[in-house]
């Protein structure tokens, strides 16, 4: 999604500022008194902690409201019905930010409130694929896929936090912390040549709910909701006011619960007003709540976007996004910030984005330059599954080139030097017919990022012991 970073930004310049002084905070189960810096404080706490639940629901509201899949984007479909994304997206492509021309995606928003969803996974032949399932706080919390389970074929059934029953023979039990979620499957695709082969193991994820699984079958049509967000979710999450946005985070926790170790903030979050299965109406709360908390709509979203300065190491002029990532505990600033900045990230085990944005010395990557990133023999990205460097323009997106290529990796037919090293030469200009098959076009103007992409990385790539090489200005 969009994440419309300017926006956010604007909203959340002017932050109110009042003084430190005691006040009375009469909401069920509040502490007699706080001071209005406490209350400020908790306030803006309670949006970041409440983030990434609004967030995903309103993702859920977009992604499900729908008739049938959408063949034209491949990310949209009714509940418990999977869409699948059939081509790479092009220098025409807006719709999300950062998009990977790496592997194609099957989306699948599951509802298993009133029975379990049996998903049929076919053999895939060796192909690298993931299956990370996301519940509605943006926790991985299952990854099937050629790390994990093998390439074999499998099935295997979502379950609700609370369900009892008896799966059929051959069916794997995978419970979901909340009764609602998202599958953003990931499949290795090598160039428009193998999408054939993809969609072949597409087709054969199949979706049923338990009561039907082993008969007949017709998915039903979806329901389309003419109320629902007609724009990014970020940026319909960033026009939300304090009332309805805290209103729609206690209605949505009240299907899906909270994890256990989020006890202390739960209660930190009570003495504003804020319980577990209980609706929240802010205008009925005492006045300086009800002050704090429309504040937070400003100081919330400002917090969550300084955080993204410091939220990761810089290793050779990269941004090294590592953990917590996919997986969180308590980090509940940098869940924020990735469900805002890239919602429906891996776990570091199935993939990591370290990404450039400056040159060896610091400067933007401006395309009127030309410049080489060179891997030692013993620095070619550790993987087991596959890796690739992704261009984008300033606009975060793809950006047209005269062999259409917005990504080079190792299954590009790359030139090695003679030691064994890889040189990737980055300019808008071809840098000669001999270097062309490591070339990555750059821009025709502007400054440009890139991000390298490691599938299945191996212990080197997590520990710190492997990092990648500065981007070189050539002459």
């Amino acid at each position: 999604m969009k994440t419309h970073l300017s926006m956010v930004l604007s909203l959340a310049l002017v932050v109110t500022i009042v003084p430190s002084r005691p006040v009375s905070a009469d909401a069920p189960n509040a502490a007699p008194r706080l001071s209005e810096e406490e209350l400020g404080e908790l306030a803006v706490d309670a949006y970041v902690y409440a983030y990434p639940l609004v967030i995903m629901e309103a993702s859920r509201r977009v992604g499900t409201n729908h008739a049938a899949p959408d063949p034209t984007t491949g990310m949209g479909a009714p509940v418990n019905q999977f869409a699948h994304k059939r081509t790479f997206p092009d220098a025409t492509f807006t719709d999300v930010v950062r998009p990977n021309a790496d592997t194609l995606y099957s989306s699948l928003w599951f509802d298993v409130t009133d029975e379990p969803l049996v998903i049929h996974v076919p053999d895939s032949g060796g192909r690298y694929y993931l299956l990370p399932m996301l519940d509605m706080w943006t926790d991985v919390f299952a990854s099937p896929g050629k790390r994990t389970t093998g390439t074999g074929e499998q099935t295997f059934a979502i379950v609700g936090p609370s369900w009892q029953g008896e799966l059929p023979p051959g069916v794997e039990l995978l419970r979901a912390p909340t009764p609602y979620g998202w599958i953003i499957g990931r499949t290795q695709t090598n160039g428009v040549g193998d999408y054939a082969n993809v969609h072949q193991f597409q087709n054969g994820l199949v979706a049923t709910p338990l009561s039907a699984w082993g008969k007949p079958y017709t998915a039903p049509k979806g329901t389309v909701d003419p109320n629902a967000p007609k724009v990014a979710p970020v940026e319909w999450v960033a026009k939300l006011d304090a009332a309805t946005y805290f209103a729609l985070f206690a209605d949505v926790l009240k299907t899906n619960p909270p994890h256990a170790n989020d006890q202390p903030i739960l209660a930190r979050l009570a003495r504003i007003g804020f319980k577990p299965g209980k609706s929240f109406d802010l205008n009925a709360a005492p006045p300086e709540i009800r002050s704090a908390l429309s504040n937070a709509m400003q100081a919330g979203p400002r917090r969550i976007v300084a955080a993204i300065e410091h939220a990761d190491p810089e290793v050779n002029r990269w941004r090294m996004i590592g953990n917590p990532i996919g997986t969180y505990g308590t980090a509940y600033l940098k869940r924020a910030l990735i469900a805002f900045m890239g919602l429906g990230a891996n776990t570091v085990e199935d993939a990591i984005y370290p990404s450039a944005l400056v040159d060896s010395k610091g400067r933007p990557l401006d395309s009127a330059k030309n410049y080489m990133v060179r891997f030692a023999k013993d620095q070619i990205p550790p993987v087991r599954a596959f890796w690739s460097l992704t261009m984008y323009d300033e606009r975060q997106l793809f950006t047209a080139n005269p062999i259409h290529r917005f990504a080079i990796g190792d299954r590009d037919a790359l030139k090695f030097d003679a030691d064994g090293s890889l040189t990737l030469y980055i300019q808008r200009s071809s840098p000669g017919a001999e270097k062309e098959a490591n070339w990555l076009p750059a821009p025709h103007q502007g400054s440009f990022s890139m991000n390298l992409r490691l599938y299945w990385p191996i212990a080197a790539a997590l520990d710190g012991t492997w990092a990648p090489p500065v981007v070189e200005e050539r002459e």
